[in-house]
């Protein structure tokens, strides 16, 4: 591809969004900056203190225990008080825990304010997500969903190579680091995020949306065959942060090492993602998850086979392409399931997927590595995602295609019309 074919293609990527996006992009990167403990805790916990491979998956548990019950109530609080004052207190509330984190050292108290940190830094995703769906339009929803994981993914990648140094002098640095970048975050969502919530009134009127709780969201059963999908994916995906290290470890490799090889993650995905959703934009989404979870499952089940850094660095790239590919077809498609008023509660049980998974994972990797060794981690890893990628097909089957002029955001307010009848009976699975 050529310069001007190049730059042509960037700008496609990046034009026609809201102002109000980049600036929730903004502080998306300069969180991701600061990701420390979630990369580095399992290494923290097994090489500077000398606990196990199980207590370095107990404290992981927790601190997704913390998320999966934060996760519900974050989404409620995003639907009623606002998903600008739901980052704001998810982020300094974020910033203090962490922070306390790197002082803790007695067992129980790190067990503890894990728990809280999970708690607190999973509060905004459900706010994120919603927010994000309320101020893009229908049709560009795929490409903002891709750049803010970019985002993400581009801090992942300077963060874990810079961490993995830090790590190596002081543990504490990362804890304190980590903290000072979330407080950041949280003056740069306060200064220059408006409020996108819906307005409540207007929908009021229209006697044809039914209120929407969570008694709803737990109904609608095609909703939640796409959050019990997104479970078993999101295990998999985990153990790039929890199983991988600690395998490394025992096998002798340090935290420069591992943040090398993890570093691959970011760096692809910086690499790779804009072009590749530039690809997969308007493609079949069925099509696109099912082969996402199947490299997901074979790329972590290769991991067995490693035996160098130069083969870790490739199992990762395997398993990274799925991530490029999953994680903006199925953002847009739990947004295309959700109904306007009731986004933080249906981002809220989506976003407990993922905690709940953070909660499993740990056990699951510490408890098959301790017992029966890393290649039955990895050969479970492929299982799951085989299942994945069945239940995928099954499910969008019966599927029908999207209508991508169904709600369109008003220029002034960035916040979308309702839906048409049609396209909100099938979000709510009425």
């Amino acid at each position: 591809m050529s310069a001007a074919a190049l730059r042509r293609a960037t700008k496609e990527s990046v034009s026609g969004l809201p102002r109000a996006f980049w600036w929730l992009w903004a502080s998306t990167l300069v969180n991701r900056l600061g990701a420390f403990v979630a990369t580095y805790t399992a290494l923290y916990l097994t090489l500077e203190r000398g606990y196990s491979a199980s207590y370095a998956g107990l404290v992981a548990a927790l601190h997704g225990l913390g998320g999966v019950v934060s996760s519900l109530g974050a989404g409620v609080m995003a639907d009623r008080l606002g998903r600008r004052p739901t980052l704001l207190i998810a982020q300094v509330s974020t910033a203090l825990s962490v922070a306390l984190l790197g002082f803790m050292e007695h067992p129980a108290a790190i067990a503890a304010v894990a728990c809280l940190v999970g708690m607190t830094s999973n509060a905004s995703r459900p706010a994120v997500q919603a927010m994000m769906a309320d101020i893009v339009r229908p049709e560009d929803r795929v490409r903002a969903f891709a750049l803010n994981y970019w985002a993400i993914n581009l801090g992942f990648a300077i963060s874990s190579a810079a961490a993995g140094l830090v790590a190596e002098y002081s543990y504490l640095a990362g804890f304190l680091g980590e903290a000072a970048l979330t407080l950041l975050c949280a003056v740069l969502v306060f200064v220059k995020l408006p409020e996108s919530r819906p307005e409540r009134d207007t929908a009021a009127r229209r006697s044809d949306e039914p209120e929407t709780g969570l008694g709803t969201v737990l109904r609608d059963g095609r909703y939640m065959g796409v959050v019990g999908l997104s479970f078993l994916i999101s295990l998999v995906f985990m153990q790039g942060s929890v199983g991988l290290p600690v395998a490394m470890g025992m096998d002798g490799w340090s935290p420069s090492d591992y943040g090398f090889v993890i570093a691959v993650n970011g760096v692809l995905i910086v690499a790779l993602q804009i072009p590749v959703t530039r690809l997969i934009e308007h493609r079949d989404p069925q099509r696109l998850l099912v082969v996402s979870a199947l490299l997901a499952g074979y790329g972590f089940g290769l991991t067995a086979f490693a035996g160098s850094l130069g083969v870790y660095a490739l199992t990762v790239c395997v398993w990274t392409l799925a991530e490029i590919v999953n994680s903006p077809t199925q953002m847009g498609l739990v947004v295309r399931l959700s109904p306007v008023h009731g986004r933080g509660r249906y981002q809220g049980v989506y976003t407990m997927s993922w905690s709940a998974a953070a909660l499993i994972a740990p056990l699951m990797a510490g408890y098959v590595i301790d017992h029966f060794g890393a290649a039955w981690l990895w050969g479970s890893c492929a299982v799951i995602g085989t299942v994945a990628a069945l239940g995928y097909w099954l499910l969008m089957r019966a599927l029908p295609p999207a209508s991508p002029t169904a709600e369109t955001p008003s220029p002034d307010s960035a916040v979308p019309a309702a839906a048409e009848p049609s396209e909100r009976s099938e979000k709510t699975g009425a």
